[in-house]
């Protein structure tokens, strides 16, 4: 007979139930009544809170979707499927899709349902490891920084393709120089000559030319300050009444996309040489699949096109109904997002095989990814177009709406995070979200400056590179070996009637939690300093960087040790305390907790011997 004794959780799998008692008549004073159990309806936890809740199924669907699928789908994924073999890439693509990126998908998104708190909150199942919360808060922070400005320019761009003709097509501007060159067969092939879309992104809209490095930043641009505060004005007015007013918006953001990819697809399969472009995009080399470069490009790639470890997937997913079937959700979306980004591969490499085409060059003198991708290339084939002003107004259209659903969830994890964590906050939403997207608007214009572009790119290499990976790696950890995976499966079929089947808890367990820690060796294994072109970092600057990686990393042992310090009792108690549910700790008292219970209870009978010998 087993000496510890477990906690027993209810075993109704619908959460709560209300008593409807029933007056059936009255004789001689005396009522007889019956009664009815009444069905909750599936918005209220089993501890008997109540939370805001989307206001139709599809508003949190879309919300999720538009914030996985974001700019990263367009100028990422296509260029790294073209580089590592084609549809070979696709491979090693599906195969950490479904050991890793769907697992840690559902159980982001099981976790913030079931405990309906943010990114914080929910460690009340395991309160040593809430620094991982705030580590996730944090990181989100640090990405709106930077990710808004992207969002900035796609609006500048907007505006300036108003225009009879697109000021990137013709040297013959303000901000060029004497290098650039409208002549088409030295734009490639010439390294000292640069392309008039090249020097408009430079020189017209960041002013490069202007600063000397990241230590020469200048005032903020006027312009992208204004378009960078029109962002922050959308952003608030999407958030201010929490997913009521978001859970709306995505409607549009998160659905334009596909329908203008749908129509640039349909215009670029009828340029000459799209179908080469195409070709090349899926050309399948299995060779491919022996260079380990392959495969680590590939776990990347899922690790941050899924969006976990942002805190948005825990924070969205708290505001459903807590009888939603997250396992479905967690499908559904996580499929689309992967469906997305090797959709818009078509319609990239139909365009880049245009260019390649017209200015007879090999395919990868203009395939590339990143901003470059769609601030230059793509604005530059789109000026040879018949019609391009109206083109580049439907493609910057695409970018902003891509851009804005994933920013609105960025800070959403934010301010979801930090109101369920101090509760005073919760009478003054439309305040502190206010005060969280001025706050990120005034940082941001750091970014906007004359060498904003090195401040930008020192944050995107170093705000959710290795820190997101280690973010998540902890938090795998902490549910699948402290919370239990036993447990958390109780959890998720109290929810939905389902308990998760042997795949999913192994990957949890054992798969991911591996997969996971070779990610963030591999990430420190292979770090190279950040550069912008030609420019390299100093080491103060890198060193900056680190220190930004670090601060949210920091938070997981810092949290620990003072949550060790203020708990009460022994050493044994303040670790039994801190790894044990808070709605349990009644329950440390007595012994009764899991892993801790034989050693209390061999305390019980060896005191029970001592006496019994006292006595005889």
């Amino acid at each position: 007979m087993s000496s510890a004794i477990a906690p027993v959780k209810p075993s109704s799998t619908t959460g709560p139930k209300e008593v409807e008692l029933v007056l059936l008549k009255e004789q001689n004073g005396v009522q007889f009544t019956t009664s009815n159990l009444i069905s909750p309806t599936g918005q209220t936890h089993p501890s008997g809170e109540e939370r805001e809740t989307w206001g139709k199924k599809i508003d949190f669907l879309l919300s999720v979707i538009g914030f996985a699928v974001d700019l990263a789908n367009v100028w990422r994924f296509p260029y790294l499927c073209y580089k590592n073999g084609g549809g070979a890439f696709l491979v090693p693509y599906i195969f950490f899709m479904v050991i890793a990126g769907m697992p840690l998908f559902y159980m982001e998104l099981a976790l913030g349902q079931y405990n309906r708190e943010g990114a914080a909150g929910v460690w009340k199942i395991c309160p040593v490891f809430k620094g991982v919360g705030f580590t996730v808060i944090l990181i989100s922070l640090y990405v709106g920084f930077y990710y808004n400005v992207i969002i900035a320019w796609a609006l500048f761009y907007l505006f300036s393709s108003f225009s009879g003709e697109l000021p990137w097509i013709h040297c013959n501007n303000t901000w060029n120089s004497p290098n650039c060159s409208d002549l088409n067969d030295t734009m490639i092939n010439d390294t000292h000559k640069a392309t008039p879309a090249l020097e408009y992104f430079e020189r017209g809209v960041l002013h490069l030319h202007e600063s000397t490095g990241i230590n020469d930043l200048g005032l903020p641009r006027w312009q992208l300050t204004a378009c960078l505060a029109v962002v922050i004005v959308v952003l608030y007015f999407s958030l201010w009444k929490g997913v009521k007013t978001s859970g709306k918006v995505v409607w549009i953001t998160a659905t334009m996309p596909y329908v203008v990819l749908t129509v640039l697809l349909l215009r670029g399969v009828t340029l000459p040489g799209a179908i080469d472009g195409i070709k090349a995009y899926l050309s399948v080399d299995f060779l491919r699949l022996y260079d380990a470069q392959v495969w680590i490009e590939a776990a990347t790639q899922i690790c941050f096109s899924l969006g976990v470890g942002f805190g948005v997937l825990i924070a969205f997913s708290s505001y459903n109904k807590f009888s939603n079937n997250c396992y479905r959700d967690a499908i559904i979306t996580s499929s689309i997002n992967s469906l997305t980004s090797f959709f818009s591969g078509f319609v990239i490499f139909s365009f880049l095989g245009y260019m390649s085409q017209k200015h007879n060059v090999a395919l990868d003198k203009v395939a590339t990814d990143g901003p470059g991708l769609v601030f230059i290339i793509y604005p530059e084939a789109i000026a040879t177009l018949p019609g391009s002003s109206v083109w580049a107004v439907i493609f910057f259209i695409m970018l902003l709406t891509l851009g804005i659903d994933s920013a609105m969830g960025g800070m959403e994890s934010v301010i979801t995070g930090l109101l369920d964590e101090f509760k005073f906050l919760h009478k003054h939403r439309e305040l502190f979200t206010l005060f969280v997207v001025v706050s990120t608007f005034l940082i941001s214009l750091i970014c906007v400056t004359n060498g904003g572009i090195y401040v930008f790119t020192l944050l995107d290499h170093f705000a959710a590179g290795t820190s997101i990976l280690f973010g998540v790696l902890i938090e795998a950890i902490g549910i699948a070996w402290f919370y239990g995976v036993d447990r958390f499966s109780d959890d998720i079929e109290e929810m939905i009637g389902q308990r998760p089947g042997l795949y999913w808890r192994l990957c949890w367990k054992f798969v991911s939690p591996c997969f996971l820690l070779f990610m963030v060796v591999i990430s420190f294994a292979t770090f190279n300093p950040p550069k912008y072109g030609s420019y390299y970092f100093p080491t103060w600057a890198n060193m900056i960087g680190w220190c930004l990686s670090l601060s949210s990393m920091i938070m997981v042992p810092l949290y620990a040790i003072y949550k060790f310090c203020t708990l009460p009792g022994s050493c044994c108690d303040k670790v039994a305390y801190a790894i044990t549910p808070e709605t349990e700790h009644h329950l440390v008292e007595r012994g009764e907790v899991r892993q801790f219970t034989q050693s209390q209870s061999e305390k019980r009978f060896s005191a029970d011997d001592d006496r019994l010998q006292t006595d005889t």
